[in-house]
Formats: structure tokens, sequence, C-alpha cells
């Protein structure tokens, strides 16, 4: 199975330990959790992203006195 060194400065181990220690898990499964944790998450926001493109038009439809933040003039002054 492939594996992977990495380095860290003394303070970024201090931290990464720490955050290990918090989730009761290895340093050795934290790290890796982290990376397919990330790898899900961006699948995931692709997917919805996906899935929101394609309801867009019938959203619109459904509702078009909703004009989008990025279309409003105040832009993100209105968040």
């Amino acid at each position: 199975m492939p594996s992977l060194n990495v380095s860290f400065s003394d303070d970024e181990m201090e931290g990464v330990r720490a955050a290990a220690a918090a989730e009761g898990k290895s340093l050795k499964q934290y790290l890796h959790d982290l990376g397919v944790r990330e790898m899900h998450r961006k699948r995931f926001v692709a997917g919805a992203a996906v899935w929101a493109d394609r309801l867009r038009g019938e959203f619109d439809e459904a509702f078009p006195e909703e004009i989008p933040p990025s279309q409003r003039g105040d832009g993100a002054a209105a968040a």
C-alpha cells in the first residue's frame, strides 16, 4: 500500500497531534481520515453544484421575484 512522508514545523506538529488526540485517533489515522474526508467533501460539493445548476431554471420559474445576490447590485453588502 502506498504511503507518504509529510513534514511539519514543530508548531504545526503540535497542533496536528492535539487535533488527533481530540478525536481519539492516532496521528496516522487522523491524517489518513483528514485526506479522505476532504476528498469526499470536494466530491459532494461538485455534485451539489451540478444539482443546483440543473434545478436553477425550475427555481427561477417558480420564484421569479428572487434575484441572486450577485445580480442585486448591492452584492456582498446585502449578506
